[in-house]
């Protein structure tokens, strides 16, 4: 029996684009290390904490806004 040329798949180079895109992603990292990376690194580490608890850190800041004000 003989296959129809539809049935027949293309070779797919699967190994050659993970190749392409570790190496992609192992230059973005290391352009990312820079003198700023460590700042960085915690900043994005206290906006993801915070963002998750936006809410309360609103009401923590007006009450000590109030506090503070109604000391002076």
């Amino acid at each position: 029996m003989s296959q129809s040329s539809s049935l027949v798949r293309a070779p797919v180079d699967f190994v050659g684009h993970d190749v392409a895109a570790l190496a992609s992603h192992m230059q973005h990292c290391a352009q990312a290390k820079g003198r700023w990376f460590t700042t960085r690194h915690h900043l994005q580490r206290v906006r993801s904490v915070a963002a998750g608890r936006i809410v309360t850190i609103a009401c923590v800041a007006a009450l000590i806004g109030i506090s503070v004000s109604n000391l002076a």
